[in-house]
């Protein structure tokens, strides 16, 4: 296949997909989105003759505008800019969640600071205040006490950027100490591993422990569920576990990095993406047969 990768910068993730796509022949274009110019019209440009686009950008916005450019162009392209759309916005991924009766912590969302203290004063303390669009644990503040809500409060009502004038306030699960992330294709879960933290928040770009998490039935269920709520394709599924023994899903991720769960399974994880990418383009070229 020919297969076209959007990026801005190469992490050790997108090496170990180049490298495995390589070894199987593929031919690869790699796109720098900081380079390109997306016209209404391709034609005899960057994305002609590509079988399958994979979206490998690092920020979110050129994400979702360059994968809106190539489903313009009729490319297959992963993640779709619809995915893109709802798993790099907070309040639209909690949304979608509930709609599809997917279990996720109890969430509310204002645009005051007035407003907000209220939701939090609901929650109680602690309670969780995130950035509506953001990774890597990155802004996140467990608030515990109401003058620490004022403080955090008004200082993000002054940064000026009107995503910080959104308050997405959740509900502190009191995880024991880890989380979970699922690998998924289309729902089909890939691998998994456990990220282990004496600090609340366990992402492994925080420092986490991580160790490969055994998928039982249950997790693969709401993985695929999760999958399928927002759109499928190649995700990031995290799951926190409750003090009831129950599993809530406070994330999807779709440019979800996976050199950590790389290190942390036996599983081939590049290649079993690829496999599936491979999956992907032979999909759109059959389509094209039979149009």
């Amino acid at each position: 296949m020919k297969l076209g990768l959007l990026y801005s910068r190469i992490r050790k993730d997108e090496k170990l997909l180049l490298n495995e796509l390589r070894e199987r022949g593929h031919d690869v274009e790699k796109i720098d989105v900081r380079d390109q110019q997306f016209g209404l019209d391709d034609a005899g440009g960057t994305f002609e003759d590509l079988d399958v686009v994979l979206d490998r950008c690092l920020a979110t916005s050129r994400s979702k505008y360059a994968t809106q450019f190539a489903e313009h162009y009729g490319v297959p392209v992963v993640n779709a800019p619809d995915t893109a759309d709802v798993c790099a916005d907070k309040v639209k991924t909690s949304l979608t969640l509930e709609d599809a009766g997917v279990p996720t912590p109890e969430t509310s969302v204002a645009f005051t600071t007035e407003s907000a203290m209220e939701a939090v004063e609901e929650f109680g303390f602690p309670c969780v205040l995130k950035p509506v669009v953001g990774s890597w644990g990155r802004l996140m503040a467990k608030i515990e006490s109401e003058s620490a809500a004022e403080a955090i409060l008004e200082h993000k009502a002054t940064l000026g950027h009107y995503e910080h004038k959104v308050f997405y306030i959740q509900e502190y699960v009191d995880k024991p100490g880890r989380d979970l992330r699922v690998l998924t294709v289309d729902g089909e879960a890939v691998a998994g591993m456990v990220r282990s933290s004496d600090h609340w928040v366990t992402n492994a770009a925080k420092g986490a422990k991580t160790e490969e998490l055994e998928l039982t039935d249950e997790v693969r269920k709401l993985a695929r569920e999760a999958s399928e709520a927002v759109g499928g394709g190649m995700l990031g599924v995290d799951l926190m576990e409750t003090e009831d023994g129950e599993y809530t899903i406070h994330e999807v991720n779709h440019t979800v990095e996976f050199k950590a769960l790389d290190d942390a399974v036996e599983t081939d994880v590049p290649g079993t993406v690829v496999d599936w990418l491979e999956a992907k383009a032979e999909a759109g070229v059959e389509a094209e047969v039979s149009l």
